[in-house]
């Protein structure tokens, strides 16, 4: 869970400034779960300077707030959260300063954007947060206004996760649980995780990953390992505090995303799309010793579908046509297809019949160039042979739009 903030002050000097602007946004690693945005009265003056930065004036702020009234607020919104920033160690050093007036010592984790965008999207021109998210195609309304700014932080954020292949980010930051007694444990840990395909990571007390893998459910998954009685399990079900996740919507993502973190998971397709006697059909690997597939699946079922959707295209009669619908050798095209969530979509880049990178954008993000997109993608290290497989079946299904690459 995060805390996305910014804060505007008065422009006073070292120690004496007062906040005037504040927006915090809560957001547990998939959407917003809630928000706090207000002008603050600082009770004291804001200097010429600042008034023109943020435009906001002495008669805007005196019948605002003031900190002391707005301090349970900030309080209850960032409990049990890292604190995020870009520049962090201002926003944290306005809150401390404003709670210590109060007599209260607040404390809380804290994460900065800047030092993770300069690791993960390297050879930027400038990293202030205004230069830097107009270069990757992230939009800001009001900069230099809490709630532009702080809105902004956060899509930089869920690209920064996006892009953290090594999970540094989902490693560093962890919090406690509450639960006393194993039933509650499970409970506590397994209620609000999603019955949908990603990656599952189990931490410890100290926020280290103690276990990770791809699952077709992460909540069944969870409580199926939690309540196992094998011994394999046994030291994460006593060691596990803290459950995260990370939603991929297809198959195709998820070995993006292993194959991008270095993982090379072997996968058994013993099943194969064959053409035999003008007909299609689907037999066991095992059976045509001299005779490659066309294509493979895991299972008979899936291999079923896919005979069901190709005798349905008449020009696919003649297996030529279906051969250099799928061929994949010298394709140099940009795919674009469904993210992992609603309003995010997926990109390909496929040079030469090979994925050598992918990536994420939300929707209202543009990526016309290359030079765009070579800020979003995440590149592959591992060959793809893997992954070929999928893309031929979702060529012929459709799921992803071919484009030229651009320039």
């Amino acid at each position: 869970m995060y805390s996305i903030i910014d804060i505007e002050s008065n422009g006073a000097g070292f120690r004496k400034e007062c906040i005037i602007d504040i927006a915090i946004f809560k957001y547990d690693g998939h959407k917003i779960v809630d928000q706090f945005i207000s002008l603050v009265n600082p009770e004291s003056e804001i200097t010429p300077f600042v008034q023109k930065l943020t435009n906001i004036s002495p008669k805007m702020v005196k019948t605002a707030p003031k900190f002391h009234e707005l301090a349970k607020r900030v309080v209850e919104i960032t409990e049990g959260t890292t604190l995020v920033g870009h520049n962090i160690d201002f926003d944290y050093r306005m809150l401390r300063q404003s709670f210590q007036r109060l007599g209260y010592d607040f404390k809380i984790n804290t994460l900065d954007t800047i030092p993770l965008a300069k690791k993960l999207i390297p050879d930027e021109v400038s990293y202030s947060l205004g230069k830097l998210v107009k270069s990757l195609g992230i939009p800001l309304v009001n900069a230099h206004r809490a709630e532009g700014d702080a809105r902004a932080t956060l899509e930089l954020f869920k690209l920064l996760i996006s892009k953290d292949t090594e999970n540094e980010i989902i490693q560093e930051q962890h919090e406690e649980t509450n639960a006393r007694t194993y039933i509650n444990k499970i409970k506590q840990l397994t209620q609000d995780l999603p019955s949908e395909k990603g990656f599952v990571y189990f931490q410890n007390e100290a926020g280290k990953i103690i276990f990770s893998d791809y699952v077709q459910d992460i909540n069944k998954f969870s409580k199926k390992l939690f309540n196992s009685k094998s011994k394999k399990w046994e030291n994460i079900q006593t060691e596990a505090e803290q459950i995260n996740f990370e939603l991929t919507g297809t198959d195709i993502i998820a070995k993006l995303i292993l194959n991008s973190k270095g993982i090379k998971k072997k996968e058994t397709l013993p099943f194969g799309l064959y053409f035999k006697n003008n007909k299609y059909l689907v037999e066991k690997n095992t059976l045509n010793k001299t005779e490659k597939p066309i294509l493979k699946f895991k299972a008979f079922t899936q291999g079923s579908k896919a005979v069901q959707f190709i005798s349905k295209i008449e020009e696919f009669e003649d297996i030529n046509v279906l051969k250099n619908k799928i061929d994949f050798r010298k394709r140099n095209e940009l795919w674009l297809g469904s993210g992992r969530k609603l309003g995010e979509k997926l990109f390909l880049i496929i040079d030469n019949g090979k994925v050598t990178s992918y990536g994420f954008y939300e929707l209202f993000t543009q990526i016309q160039t290359m030079s765009k997109i070579a800020k979003l993608k995440i590149d592959l290290p591992l060959p793809t042979n893997d992954l070929i497989n999928d893309l031929q079946l979702a060529i012929l299904r459709g799921d992803f739009e071919t484009l030229p690459l651009p320039k």
